[in-house]
């Protein structure tokens, strides 16, 4: 049963992500798991079942990945994270089409992203402040310089895959933290820039 079940998840997945949530139908979802609709039904009575589980398995994979600060916040723990946000943002394309729908008033889903990436916020912001203390990067040249730096990191770790993808470019998880590195090498001190090129670039050659 656990074994049809996830199949059933895995199809609704991809399937979401190439047609959207609302465009998808039971009888798709079925034929791309290779079951009939009765099979199906008996796991999930409805695609709301099926939405309500795949949401459940997001949550909870974003919640793994913002685990991820705690264990480390220097460099070597930024980039680790930042190969699971990748995971995730490409696992899960279609939640940004869902999380965008307009709506007088946000649904239940819509509300619990607004907290998780208000979280992953934050943490971008700790992880630069955690680099200044260690005075791996400059101190900040304007007040809120470096809120700015963490907004600009945030968007791109949510967005880059799908920029990637509307000017029909395949993402690569090396071109996704790449361009994320990019945006922080600037405000690197001596010392931070050494450390990056010897701990952080070598895993970009490969």
């Amino acid at each position: 049963m656990y074994n049809t079940k996830q199949k059933i998840l895995n199809s609704s997945i991809q399937l979401f992500n190439q047609n959207g949530i609302d465009a998808v139908r039971l009888q798709q979802i079925a034929e791309d798991t290779g079951i009939s609709v009765g099979n199906l039904a008996y796991h999930f009575k409805n695609k709301d079942a099926i939405v309500e589980s795949v949401y459940e398995h997001i949550f909870e994979d974003f919640s793994n990945v913002l685990r991820q600060y705690a264990v480390s916040t220097a460099m070597t723990g930024f980039d680790a994270q930042l190969s699971l946000y990748y995971e995730f943002f490409d696992k899960y394309q279609f939640y940004i089409a869902d999380f965008f729908k307009t709506n007088n008033t946000p649904t239940e889903h819509q509300q619990i992203w607004q907290e998780y990436i208000t979280k992953m916020l934050i943490q971008i912001k700790s992880r630069i402040d955690y680099l200044v203390l260690n005075q791996d990067f400059i101190p900040e040249t304007f007040s809120g310089l470096y809120q700015q730096v963490a907004e600009n990191v945030w968007t791109n770790l949510i967005f880059y895959i799908q920029k990637c993808r509307m000017r029909g470019i395949t993402p690569t998880e090396m071109q996704y933290k790449y361009a994320v590195w990019n945006q922080l090498r600037p405000y690197f001190t001596e010392s931070g820039l050494t450390e990056f090129n010897q701990v952080i670039l070598p895993s970009f050659s490969y």
